[in-house]
């Protein structure tokens, strides 16, 4: 085995916290960028780095390349459920965040599905989840004002939040509230219960034709007329065309300072720590109100300032960057799937058994985003579950291949501390504490200094080295 690759802690910090797990091929590509800084700004073009196997992986999933309409008669004809078309968005999620050479993108579109939340199987909106998905891609990596716009008049978000019933007679207020709430300025931002009532109101005439072709229009006739006000936003609102309107709005409230400092708040919480500073969430506000919403400016002044590198491992992993991080360190391979049994059919499976599956949690305000959330006793021993079953090369079974047990090692005989060194900088890209070294050790019944032959250490021990490492703080924070 070939010695793991040498990273700064700042390095490796940026890397980790911009991926779902650096990996020494993820450490070459920074190299044959300049720097971690370069790396980033080449992942700030997503459309400029190639990523053939995400991108063919795209085609082992059926229902992503469905219409609406298409998915909604094979559920008629009981060939589909709402069940199965999330399950195979999930797992393409997790594949797509495992193996996609994109992966500040990905970071990205999981930040802003978990902020503009719509549940994969919510039974109102499910045949437009993808393309709200989709949605979501396109803008990731763009301005705020442009993804609110496209998200908050997406079907998708109007049948979840009952906009696309809302008329100017039968008013409902979900999605006007949920914007204000969840979606940009805070429930502490001030607004009133009268405003709630004009941001609907603003809202309206959005609507989809639900179980028929779910197609999105806007209906004029629908839509309330008259003069709407919320948080300084003012607009006589006379036409029954209320697009403009709505859009002035929306891009109103991107750009509302209580946005900049929400928004910067999420985004510092995270990628930097759970209790970000007061200083560091107004450095990033401001950066993103100079910036007019520009989601690179603001990426930029985070990891700029001085508490990003830090924050280095106080991060808790949640289950599903757990679970893409293991896939990466082990260099698990996925395959085209063909059984029920494959990786590329099991991954959100694995994700919802250590807690958390992509686009799961039941309510509209997202998942937590803070270690106390992820740290039960439950959650590690799930998490300890999957990492052994990964490393012994057990779960999942089929549809994909494993690393040689070998490639962990270095020439044998060797110390074991030699051993586990080598694995851990190969493995985690980082060092060991002796603390890490001596419980890694006694795991897998060596002592440290004992010399080993390749008998002594066997694939049975190999795989207890890996998964200590993996459930190691070295791999569960970042």
């Amino acid at each position: 085995m070939m010695p793991g690759p040498r990273v700064s802690k700042q390095d490796r910090t940026l890397l980790n916290r911009l991926s779902f797990g650096i990996t020494p091929a993820l450490v070459a590509d920074m190299q044959a960028a300049g720097n971690a800084k370069q790396w980033m700004t080449q992942q700030m073009q997503p459309q400029q780095v190639k990523d053939i196997t995400a991108a063919r992986m795209t085609t082992w999933f059926p229902v992503l390349s469905k219409t609406p309409q298409q998915q909604y008669r094979d559920f008629l004809t009981g060939t589909a459920t709402v069940y199965d078309m999330g399950i195979q968005l999930g797992n393409w999620t997790i594949l797509r965040r495992a193996y996609s050479k994109r992966q500040l993108l990905e970071v990205m579109v999981s930040f802003w599905s978990d902020m503009l939340h719509i549940p994969v199987s919510e039974t109102k909106s499910w045949p437009l989840r993808i393309s709200y998905d989709m949605t979501i891609r396109k803008h990731a990596l763009g301005r705020f004002d442009d993804l609110l716009v496209a998200v908050e008049t997406h079907g998708a978000m109007g049948a979840f939040l009952d906009n696309a019933t809302s008329t100017t007679t039968k008013l409902n207020e979900n999605l006007g509230r949920e914007t204000l709430e969840l979606h940009t300025v805070g429930i502490n931002a001030g607004y009133t219960e009268a405003e709630v009532v004009d941001s609907a109101r603003i809202l309206t005439g959005y609507r989809v034709d639900l179980n028929n072709t779910w197609s999105g229009y806007y209906s004029p006739q629908d839509h309330y007329v008259g003069r709407v006000q919320v948080l300084g936003f003012a607009s006589e609102n006379m036409s029954t065309n209320g697009q403009p309107s709505a859009e002035a709005y929306l891009r109103y409230l991107a750009r509302h300072p209580q946005t900049a400092l929400r928004l910067a708040r999420r985004l510092c919480q995270r990628l930097v720590s759970d209790a970000p500073s007061p200083a560091l969430v107004q450095a990033v506000a401001e950066a993103y109100s100079a910036s007019e919403t520009d989601v690179k400016a603001t990426l930029r002044a985070l990891v700029s300032h001085p508490e990003f590198a830090a924050s280095a491992d106080r991060k808790v992993k949640t289950p599903t960057e757990d679970l893409v991080s293991t896939y990466r360190a082990l260099r698990i391979v996925a395959k085209s799937p063909a059984s029920a049994t494959d990786l590329a059919n099991v991954a959100v499976l694995q994700a919802a058994s250590m807690g958390q599956r992509p686009f799961g949690w039941p309510r509209p305000d997202g998942p937590p985003d803070v270690g106390h959330a992820w740290a039960s006793v439950s959650r590690v021993l799930a998490s300890w579950y999957v990492h052994y079953g990964a490393a012994e090369r057990w779960t999942p079974a089929t549809g994909c291949t494993y690393a040689d047990p070998t490639s962990w090692l270095p020439s044998l005989p060797a110390a074991v501390s030699d051993i586990i060194r080598q694995a851990a900088q190969v493995l985690l890209c980082r060092g060991l504490s002796a603390v890490e070294m001596a419980a890694i050790a006694k795991r897998i019944g060596l002592l440290p200094s004992a010399r080993v032959t390749r008998a002594e250490m066997s694939d049975w021990r190999i795989g207890l080295m890996l998964a200590g490492l993996l459930d190691s703080p070295a791999h569960m924070m970042r």
